[in-house]
């Protein structure tokens, strides 16, 4: 019975998709974003979002424990210093997964996966929708708008 067994294997044996999800984790934290296929990205959102939870205390502890993950100094001190004081108020939800169509040889499904809060796009977007506040009752648009006025004969 494979009971509560549900995360993906991505086709690989352990040691070749610990060595995989490792490489792209530090390959994510160093660039922010990366192009892969879907399953992958989906497998990856699992296993870096808990990295970055633990990232934001930043102890000894917690940073031999991400090391041991990631194998990558300079990930590490990433991951410590820049983007845990990026997501220090977040409660969760660290990456963002955009799908971009499938691939041309094997139609596999791609996307793209990044950190939340360093796609300034997205970012703007957000703020210029929280400045542009409407409300969509039709009673009060027809209080607000003004009843045109007809010309007045003299």
């Amino acid at each position: 019975m494979r009971h509560n067994k549900k995360f993906n294997h991505l086709g690989r044996t352990k040691s070749h998709r610990d060595a995989l999800l490792s490489n792209m984790a530090s390959s994510l934290i160093l660039h922010k974003r990366i192009f892969t296929t879907l399953a992958k990205a989906k497998a990856l959102r699992v296993y870096v979002e808990p990295l970055i939870t633990k990232a934001k205390e930043d102890t000894t502890a917690s940073r031999r424990v991400v090391f041991s993950y990631l194998q990558n100094k300079y990930a590490v001190t990433e991951l410590f210093k820049e983007v845990a004081a990026k997501v220090g108020d977040r409660p969760g939800g660290y990456t963002r997964i955009l799908k971009t169509g499938h691939r041309l040889g094997d139609n596999a499904a791609t996307c793209l996966i990044e950190l939340v809060d360093y796609n300034e796009n997205m970012l703007k977007e957000k703020a210029e929708k929280k400045a542009t506040r409407t409300r969509r009752s039709k009673k009060s648009a027809a209080v607000e708008a003004p009843a045109p006025e007809a010309p007045a004969a003299e």
